[in-house]
């Protein structure tokens, strides 16, 4: 029999986040994959071993994959950590691919699961609380209701953005200094989370309150909340 890559989503950074699925796929599973050079260094895993300590006895799979925009790096990561992979699943033992957030959501499951699938394996997605939702309920307030519009973007806002209903930008540390500049320009304020769950989690009420940079886990919203704020 062959084993099935599941893609866990451990949601944003805080271990009481995790879901039951999550937590009970990771005790009844040997080998956890994760994004990183070693446990120390993911955030997934250090999340999901809060909730779930005795993770640290099982096989643990550490995927390096590089922070890079170069496709060519980027690609051959995916090939090798996939290889990894496919090695275990072929001889029928299950794989857990450790993800923050949710699975579906900019995640680099996604191209584990393109290739596995190629190689003749089954894979599966377990859903995780996002980033943005989680965000949300630090911040008190609501992304949308009734028949408003939500629009996600990652790592900056794009030229020509709605003007209405609410936006979400991900990853948006490094890009705060010249989204600052467009919001004041449009006159929108905004609210911003700076590794929500996480250690160091930090919170800013207002576009004035912004740095122009902040750490990689930070996750700007822009609504009608945020103006009443």
């Amino acid at each position: 029999m062959k084993g099935i890559l599941y893609g866990v989503g451990v949601g944003p950074g805080d271990p009481e986040l995790m879901t039951l699925k999550a937590c009970r796929l990771i005790r009844e599973n040997e080998v956890i994959a994760f994004p990183g050079q070693s446990p120390e260094r993911s955030a997934a895993y250090r999340i999901a071993a809060e909730a779930v300590p005795e993770i640290a006895d099982k096989t643990l799979l550490a995927l390096d994959m590089p922070m890079t925009m170069d496709r060519k790096i980027l690609g051959a990561s995916h090939d090798k950590a996939a290889d990894r992979i496919c090695a275990f699943l072929s001889r029928g033992e299950n794989v857990l691919f450790l993800t923050l957030g949710d699975v579906s959501i900019y995640s680099t499951f996604g191209y584990l699961q393109e290739r596995v699938e190629r190689a003749g394996f089954e894979a599966r997605l377990v859903s995780g609380i996002p980033s943005f939702a989680a965000a949300a309920a630090r911040l008190g307030t609501s992304l949308v209701s009734g028949r408003d519009q939500l629009h996600i973007y990652p790592a900056g806002l794009p030229e020509g953005a709605p003007a209405e209903g609410t936006v979400v930008i991900m990853k948006a540390g490094s890009h705060l200094g010249q989204i600052r500049r467009q919001l004041r320009e449009s006159g929108k304020e905004a609210m911003l989370v700076e590794n929500c769950g996480m250690a160091g989690e930090k919170i800013y009420n207002s576009v004035e309150e912004m740095p122009d940079k902040a750490g990689y886990f930070s996750l700007l919203i822009v609504n009608d909340e945020a103006e009443g704020k």
